[in-house]
């Protein structure tokens, strides 16, 4: 192996740690704090001669961006671009400090190793490499390091689009987290999954009127009964199948890798091929409401006047008006819905020439490669850029041992990313961004 090669490991694993070092964490309701992680990105560009600009949202809310020129400013530009943000990790939970970046058992432990610092290293480590040879990429990449990414982008990637377009302007094109993991299938065939789609978003408060009174007495206006069989007809509602061209192509690809019959009727036997990752590809299949708060009462027996439930929906690409409709059909005409949070779903096509760039990366350094479409069960900041006309794909390329459940290290206990997986990531991204 080239010493460039083990140099730029290397580097992308020493500053995935470093970027775990810093507790970048999220709580959401605007509290959150990137002003120091930012301050490193900013400094581990300067280091090398490229100027990064911080964009601050509110105090300590932070976005940072620079801009790498091209061999070819005609061409349209690209937008690589990563979030800085955490989620919190109580220690108590973790069998290692979650901010430590500890290196054991093949991994690196900590918060954001894999959602997303660890695509943040790999971005900081090729940049700093091509500024140290003078290397040139074929078109204008812009970097965007954007903040509170886990709690809606109000702070950071909607702020940046909303109030400062410019540093987007001549960009077509948008590559992030997400998309370019492998997933071992049954017979041992990799599959990597580049993100092309994403479900939306629609939370809602649903509020239920009735009568106050004393807990004694009989009252058939209860407003917390009311609310509780709606929420209950929510939770056990069974969402049609809605295949969208994401999916179609998904599981064509993988009924052919897995010699599967394809039966576009139903796909759902064929998750089980996928493993773990079952679970969040299913969701993909259809609309979901999740009831997941309950707000009613003071005092046990007080029947109250009112009664709260929030319900995280996701709907597919195309069919926000049938989960809509369905939730009015659900709760009935004497419950109020109310909206919390709305954001759009997303569908591009899996082909062009960015997208065969992305395949040839991931060849070039895993022959036995195979490139499929998928669709996201949640979302990333692609949907802010899309405002601006900007098409998002998510690649951020990982080759993962084939019994790692990937999907639940997203936000969870014991997060941590594999360095093998890291090492092969980097290249094929430095791979992808010379040749897109």
């Amino acid at each position: 192996m080239s010493q460039d090669r083990l140099s730029l490991e290397d580097e992308t694993i020493r500053i995935c740690q470093e970027l775990i070092r810093i507790p970048s964490v999220n709580y959401g309701e605007g509290k959150g704090d990137e002003s120091a992680v930012a301050a490193y990105v900013v400094a581990s560009l300067a280091e090398v001669g490229v100027a990064a600009t911080i964009y601050e949202s509110a105090p300590n809310r932070a976005n940072v961006i620079a801009k790498i020129s091209g061999s070819d400013s005609s061409r349209p530009g690209l937008v690589l671009h990563g979030h800085i943000d955490v989620v919190p990790a109580d220690a108590k939970d973790w069998s290692i400090d979650p901010f430590s970046g500890e290196i054991k058992d093949g991994f690196i432990w900590g918060r954001g190793a894999v959602d997303m610092k660890n695509v943040d290293a790999m971005i900081l480590a090729i940049v700093r490499k091509w500024a140290r040879e003078g290397y040139v990429p074929p078109r204008d990449i812009v970097l965007a390091f954007f903040g509170d990414e886990e709690a809606g982008s109000e702070f950071g990637s909607r702020y940046m689009t909303a109030n400062h377009p410019e540093v987007f302007a001549g960009c077509t094109e948008a590559v992030s987290e997400v998309g370019g993991f492998s997933i071992t299938v049954k017979n041992g065939k990799r599959l990597y999954f580049i993100e092309t789609a994403q479900k939306g978003i629609h939370w809602i408060k649903l509020t239920a009127k009735g009568t106050a009174g004393h807990g004694s007495m009989i009252n058939k206006n209860n407003a917390v009964t009311a609310l509780s069989e709606a929420v209950a007809k929510i939770g056990n509602h069974n969402w049609p199948q809605r295949y969208t061209k994401t999916i179609k192509s998904l599981f064509a690809n993988l009924a052919k890798a897995t010699d599967t019959k394809y039966d576009e009727t139903d796909f759902r036997p064929m998750l089980d091929e996928l493993g773990p990752a079952a679970k969040m590809f299913g969701a993909t299949l259809q609309n979901t409401a999740n009831p997941t708060m309950l707000n009613s009462g003071y005092k046990a027996n007080v029947i109250p006047q009112s009664a709260s439930a929030v319900v995280d929906g996701r709907f597919l690409p195309g069919y926000e008006d049938e989960f809509n409709q369905t939730i009015r059909e659900i709760v009935g005409p004497d419950i109020e819905i109310e909206t919390l949070t709305h954001d759009i779903s997303l569908e591009v096509d899996f082909s062009g020439d960015l997208v065969e760039a992305m395949v040839q990366a991931l060849i070039a350094e895993d022959p036995d490669a195979i490139a499929v479409p998928y669709m996201m069960s949640g979302g990333t900041d692609n949907k802010a850029l899309s405002e601006l006309g900007i098409v998002g794909y998510g690649f951020a390329p990982l080759k993962l041992p084939a019994n790692l459940d990937f999907m639940a290290l997203f936000h969870g206990v014991d997060e941590r990313v594999p360095l093998d997986g890291l090492k092969s990531g980097v290249h094929m991204m430095e791979h992808f961004l010379k040749n897109s």
